[in-house]
């Protein structure tokens, strides 16, 4: 069995097909740093990140697929489906050598799969767009944390830039312990060292703004006094609105 290692990121990924044209031989299986080798492995390539060799297969998607087309393979990535990075090596491998009509082959599982991946991620950075509460506070800052299932934050960022252009904001995702911080020109990316327990679902009422308090108050009630009891449905609103996010909202508490 020949095993691919590679670090991990999709740059690295890509250079890992550049690797697999150049050496005429593909992988049966990739694992990341630190990683044991599957039973039965004969030979383990290490794959360098290459940047040049990244964007020459990129060039190459982009001479076979369309804009939409490539975006499906970067919302898979964003997956983070156990085996997901395999299944785009093997779709990447039909695109390159039959050309892009390939990839709407429904009756290839592969690609069936992928298909399904990246839709499931077009989904979860939908609802982020929707859920996601920015509670402001006391320094003015606007704090909001997500837990997704996939790893749609970085996919769902430039709507954030533009929809909260005027403000100063971090949307920090607790599952995977990273978040990006708007200064009101650019954002980028950081980590959070939590030793005050400010990284939580919602900011505890002692770091909120007092403006922001009363807001939350306010929209409690509303929520309240538009429910109707009787027609609580709560099956349709986790399909509408999954579970996962309600610990986020104010009017859910």
């Amino acid at each position: 069995m020949l095993v691919f290692r590679y670090d991990k990121t999709f740059d690295g990924l890509l250079s890992a097909v550049f690797d697999a044209y150049s050496l005429h031989v593909f992988p049966e299986a990739l694992i990341g740093p630190g990683e044991p080798e599957p039973l039965f492995t004969e030979r383990v390539h290490d794959v360098v990140t290459d940047e040049a060799h990244a964007s020459r297969v990129w060039r190459g998607l982009e001479r076979r697929l369309i804009t939409r087309a490539r975006s499906m393979f970067v919302y898979a990535w964003h997956g983070e489906q156990i085996g997901g990075d395999l299944l785009m090596l093997r779709c990447l491998r039909r695109v390159f050598d039959e050309g892009g009509g390939v990839v709407a082959d429904q009756g290839d599982p592969d690609m069936k799969a992928l298909h399904r991946l990246a839709l499931q991620v077009s989904h979860e950075r939908e609802r982020m767009k929707q859920f996601v509460r920015l509670q402001k506070a006391a320094d003015g800052t606007y704090f909001a944390a997500v837990t997704p299932e996939h790893n749609a934050l970085p996919l769902a960022l430039d709507y954030f830039i533009d929809r909260f252009a005027d403000q100063r904001w971090l949307i920090y995702d607790r599952k995977r312990d990273y978040g990006y911080y708007y200064d009101g020109t650019s954002a980028r990316r950081i980590t959070l060292e939590d030793d005050r327990g400010m990284i939580a679902d919602k900011l505890a009422d002692e770091w909120l703004a007092e403006d922001e308090r009363q807001f939350q108050l306010l929209w409690k009630n509303y929520f309240r006094a538009l429910a109707i009891p009787q027609r609580t449905n709560e099956r349709l609103q986790r399909r509408m609105m999954p579970r996962r996010y309600w610990k986020h909202l104010t009017e859910m508490e």
